[in-house]
């Protein structure tokens, strides 16, 4: 059984997809940007607070699927400019110091929405 949870994304309904889903023991949240309720870019040319947003929401997701961010086992982080991978691995790792997940940063050209910096996705196994 598949268990789906919505951050109220703008894009979700559009594009058709779900923030995260639950299937038996495993939670896989999608790309993740730093949007806040309203759809608005949170922390516009500051991609530590990006970070920041958009990690607080994939936590979220899994939490609201009964998950935690100690059952995180893989991330993907995707940069817009390489020089900001200090910063996010900062918060990366005040979020996942202790489930020390498998991680990948990857520069590319950029984002749907211009002002992001970054955006993440997250896979976790939650131990029954």
């Amino acid at each position: 059984m598949r268990t789906r949870v919505s951050s109220g994304s703008p894009y979700e309904p559009i594009i058709g997809f779900s923030r995260a889903i639950r299937f038996d023991n495993q939670i896989f949240v999608s790309g993740t940007a730093p949007m806040d309720a309203e759809g608005n870019t949170v922390g516009v040319g500051d991609a530590e607070a990006q970070a920041r947003q958009c990690l607080e929401i994939i936590v979220k997701a899994i939490k609201k699927l009964g998950g935690t961010a100690n059952d995180v086992v893989r991330t993907r982080t995707y940069l817009t400019r390489a020089e900001d991978w200090e910063a996010v691995g900062k918060v990366h790792g005040e979020y996942f110091r202790l489930a020390k997940p498998a991680s990948t940063f990857l520069v590319v050209k950029g984002f749907v929405n211009p002002e992001w910096l970054v955006e993440f996705e997250a896979h976790a196994i939650v131990e029954e």
